[in-house]
């Protein structure tokens, strides 16, 4: 055995020797346990963040086209049929769809909501497949101006029967302009409306009407083929950006591009701010966490002061026994960052096989297995265990010479 080796040697002796004070051992232990627990558990809870994001990703690709074309000044896109015809020429756009969206008051037998109405064309389903999501009755077949699909808790607020032509609700958008009111007609347009379909809701389409974009012009008194906003899908979204710069040039600085990671920058940040706090939260738990190992050294110590003074009487320096000790407490931390890793890989194997735990009844927690999350838990573990280990390894010269 080399002379270089003889601390971690003596370290790893320490270890797993049978024979030495319970005490130590039970400490030592304990440390190692922790260690594992709180490594075991941030990984655990990184995945699942992991899989969250995948979760949320595939969540809104469902919800925001690849690219929104919308206008620099008012609402309605200018030059609405010249950039038509250079979408349609586009080969990277697959398909794309027009939109006018604005808030309308929803009244049925007397019972009334503000709801956003969202006229869109026959395509927007190509771009935006809510169609299947309807889950009760049936997506508008735009054969009908008046046939809309409502969100599901505005629906049951309303009470609007689904699929009845003699049901129907109307929509109240107040009218532009100015002049004296003399009767209701001057206030308000009206249109009568039948639902047709029932479509869950959730965080970007609650309150939501989808409808015909004619019943959407006619509402807000606009000439015929307007549109808010054109929603783009196209054949390789990764080459949003490029697309994006490649239209700008066609049509020129009248419009704004947005591609779907600036259309949910906002959600975003907010996700990554989230999985950043939990990551502090836990970087924070297994700091406290080595204090464990902080008193496993420190009692180690106390314990081997007689094998100390030995060590020394046979030549050995102080900056040796520190090596021992240092690497007493680096044992610790690599065997509760391994065993920690292996325990929460398991888990979180087990949840991607059987889905244990539920966010909902019919929707187990997410997780996602990545290598940068092994890489992250064990840096931040390895970092705080390697410097407690050598605070807490640098004893003093008296400590072993007093009686």
């Amino acid at each position: 055995m080399a002379l270089g080796n003889t601390p971690f040697y003596i370290a790893r002796r320490y270890l797993i020797a049978k024979k030495g004070s319970q005490a130590v051992s039970f400490i030592t232990g304990l440390a190692a346990f922790a260690m594992m627990v709180a490594v075991a558990a941030m990984f655990i809870i990184i995945s699942v963040f992991s899989g969250l994001e995948d979760l949320n990703k595939e969540f809104i690709s469902n919800l925001h086209a690849d690219l929104t074309i919308s206008s620099v000044k008012g609402k309605n896109i200018p030059n609405l049929s010249k950039i038509i015809n250079i979408l349609k020429n586009e080969k990277e756009i697959n398909h794309f769809s027009k939109i006018i969206e604005e808030k309308v008051y929803i009244d049925y037998k007397n019972t009334g909501e503000i709801a956003y109405l969202r006229g869109v064309d026959s395509a927007y389903i190509k771009v935006n497949p809510i169609n299947k999501n309807i889950y009760y009755g049936s997506y508008p077949s735009f054969k009908y101006v008046n046939e809309v699909a409502m969100e599901v808790q505005l629906n049951s607020r309303l009470s609007i029967p689904v699929s009845s032509d003699t049901d129907i609700a109307t929509l109240f958008m107040p009218k532009p302009g100015k002049g004296i009111i003399s009767k209701e007609e001057d206030i308000f347009n009206k249109k009568e409306i039948y639902v047709s379909g029932i479509f869950p809701g959730n965080d970007q389409l609650n309150n939501y009407i989808i409808a015909p974009i004619e019943l959407a012009e006619q509402l807000l008194s606009l000439p015929k083929n307007s549109a808010y906003q054109i929603v783009i899908q196209l054949k390789n979204p990764e080459n949003a950006d490029i697309v994006k710069e490649d239209l700008y040039q066609k049509i020129g600085n009248s419009i704004i591009i947005k591609t779907k990671a600036e259309e949910n920058a906002a959600f975003w940040k907010m996700i990554n701010m989230e999985k950043l706090m939990i990551y502090l939260i836990f970087a924070l738990v297994i700091f406290i966490t080595t204090f464990n190992l902080a008193g496993a050294v420190t009692i180690l110590q106390l314990d081997k002061k007689e094998q100390a003074r030995a060590l020394v009487s046979i030549g050995f320096t102080l900056k040796g026994l520190r090596k021992i000790y240092f690497n007493t407490g680096l044992l610790i931390v690599i065997f509760g960052v391994l065993s920690g890793l292996i325990l929460g890989s398991i888990i979180c194997f087990i949840q991607l096989q059987i889905g244990v735990f539920k966010a909902t009844e019919a929707l187990p927690f997410p997780v996602r297995i990545v290598p940068f999350n092994y890489l992250i838990v064990s840096s931040t573990s390895l970092f705080f265990g390697v410097m407690v280990s050598w605070v807490f390894s640098r004893i003093n010269k008296k400590l072993f010479l007093e009686k």
